[in-house]
């Protein structure tokens, strides 16, 4: 079940080297080819790092529970919480998939899942949570997902952190 979430999110979203931001910001950098100004409200605890694919990711300490990648001026490509799932589907058809909660606005789109692997012998294996979502800002569009041995209290808090990406106005 490791990767399941970054599988389906890296097909959605493509992946880019950069070099690793400071453990405690919660924030995308320019140094990581990612717009400056972009803030991930994080729950109390959590550190943050751009890893070195590109992706943005979080967690409580230690492990990293939200992937999030920037796909710069695309935002009107945001897909719906159907396309999320029809792509979730398509790759995940070694796993019994569970659809807990769909959820689109004009600026957000979520899909939760319950996973579990189709056993050989016709059972399934255990159960874990996902998300995975998009949020748009302005032009660009963030995809996130949770990453392999999330809780689902983790889970519900990486949701919360990508309907919550802001962009904040350059200084003047």
């Amino acid at each position: 079940m490791r990767g399941v979430a970054f599988v389906t999110l890296a097909l959605l979203a493509g992946c880019r080297g950069c070099q690793e931001e400071t453990p405690s910001s919660g924030s995308l950098t320019e140094d990581a080819g990612l717009r400056s100004g972009v803030k991930v409200p994080l729950p109390p605890g959590w550190s943050a790092q751009v890893a070195t694919d590109g992706s943005f990711q979080a967690g409580p300490p230690g492990r990293p529970a939200l992937r999030v990648d920037l796909k710069p001026g695309q935002g009107e490509q945001m897909p719906s919480s159907e396309k999320l799932a029809d792509t979730v589907r398509e790759q995940m058809k070694n796993f019994t998939l569970s659809l807990d909660q769909e959820e689109d606005t004009t600026s957000f789109s979520l899909l939760r899942v319950t996973l579990a692997p189709s056993l050989a012998d016709g059972g399934v294996g255990a159960e874990a949570p996902a998300f995975f979502g998009a949020r748009r800002v302005g032009d660009d569009l963030f995809l996130c997902a949770s990453l392999p041995g999330a809780s689902t209290e983790e889970v519900r808090l990486a949701t919360e952190a990508c309907r919550t990406i802001q962009v904040q106005a350059a200084p003047r």
